[in-house]
């Protein structure tokens, strides 16, 4: 690990300050439900530590872009290309690691979600909106990933469609017969350009159904089919003609809906100091939003509608020797292990910035100039 001795000042907007204000009559559009989750976002307090002394190397944001339809928060997501070594396949939050001459961590997210879907930078839209961000996450390589929620607004009085199904747009120009057609009415979504190296589909998820995924089926969301896109079992049932739920037995598959809405298990991983983990899946229209997303976007969702999740977020607490019954239920655990590469990291580059004073050698590695937002 090495550092220099100044950041670059590249020539950047005050991103921040230009997607900082949504304004009143975009609001009056949204719903109300909407509405409330945007101001909850908006006015949440949340501890944002200070990672101005990790190097640049250890830091990463992603865009948790939202916007509404049909009179519901949707949050746009990616699914990487195969091609990539890592994670190939999987689906992503537009973002990315740090570059030294990113100005800001909120920065650094909006430059990735350019280069991944061709979103537009500031100031060139004015319909992209800061909202908050979030403390980091720890990813499994050890990078810490800060959240930047914006808000994508209307340029004209929204009129919501009278489909609630998902929207895709594939990288290939031979999309899929089971991929649905993009029946997004937003103009900045529906001129969106995967990257041919990085994403290979662009596609978006219900908020609140990372709460409530069994919301996909009282909504009729279209979901993946059982295979690639969710090989967790099928759990297919058929609605009967009182519309009760009754198990399906040798029913043609127009019949059927996806019942399997979710998959968790519980692993230890060694990259969180053998910390039990829980691995939370959920079934979308295209690749499973799992792992570090899933993580992400649970956050995001209970802090915008106030309320936790249906179904248990935590494992049990493994280090202080808890029961199954007794659930991490704040993950204070998790939490402690991101404070703790914090600590080391900081550690690890304070020795460096000794090395480099008592030497003057600088060898590339930049320390960190990031401010998160407010």
């Amino acid at each position: 690990m090495a550092i220099s001795s100044t950041i670059p000042k590249p020539i950047q907007p005050d991103s921040e300050k230009c997607l900082r204000d949504i304004p009143k009559h975009m609001l009056k559009c949204l719903t109300p439900k909407s509405r409330a989750c945007i101001k909850r976002l908006n006015t949440c307090q949340l501890d944002r530590p200070d990672l101005s002394r990790q190097p640049t190397s250890k830091l990463a944001a992603v865009l948790v872009l939202l916007y509404e339809q049909a009179g519901e928060l949707r949050v746009l997501l990616t699914t990487r290309s195969k091609s990539l070594r890592a994670h190939p396949g999987q689906t992503a939050l537009p973002g990315g690691k740090a570059d030294e001459e990113d100005e800001s961590l909120v920065w650094t997210a909006l430059r990735e979600a350019n280069e991944e879907v061709g979103l537009p930078l500031p100031p060139t839209s004015s319909n992209i909106h800061f909202i908050t961000t979030l403390p980091p996450f720890l990813s499994a390589s050890q990078l810490l990933v800060t959240p930047v929620v914006v808000f994508l607004s209307s340029p004209i009085p929204f009129v919501p469609s009278s489909s609630s199904s998902s929207s895709t747009l594939d990288s290939s120009s031979n999309a899929s017969p089971n991929t649905p057609s993009n029946t997004s009415s937003h103009p900045i979504l529906t001129s969106l350009t995967p990257s041919l190296t990085e994403v290979d589909r662009i596609f978006d998820h219900p908020l609140e159904a990372m709460l409530d995924p069994h919301l996909l089926l009282n909504k009729g969301e279209s979901l993946a089919d059982v295979g690639e896109d969710w090989p967790y079992g099928a759990g297919d049932v058929c609605i009967s003609a009182t519309n009760k739920y009754i198990a399906a037995v040798s029913l043609p598959h127009s019949m059927l809906i996806p019942l399997t809405t979710q998959n968790p298990s519980d692993v230890r991983l060694d990259a969180f100091d053998g910390l039990i983990y829980r691995m939370h899946r959920f079934r979308t229209c295209a690749s499973p939003i799992k792992g570090l997303t899933a993580d992400i976007l649970i956050s995001v969702a209970e802090l915008a509608y106030g309320r936790k999740p249906v179904y248990g977020r935590y494992p049990p607490d493994s280090s202080s020797g808890s029961s199954p019954e007794e659930p991490d239920l704040e993950g204070e655990t998790y939490r402690a292990l991101v404070r703790k590469r914090m600590e080391e990291n900081e550690k690890a580059f304070a020795v460096v910035k000794e090395q480099t004073r008592l030497t003057g050698k600088v060898d590339g590695e930049n320390g960190s100039a990031f401010l998160t937002g407010a």
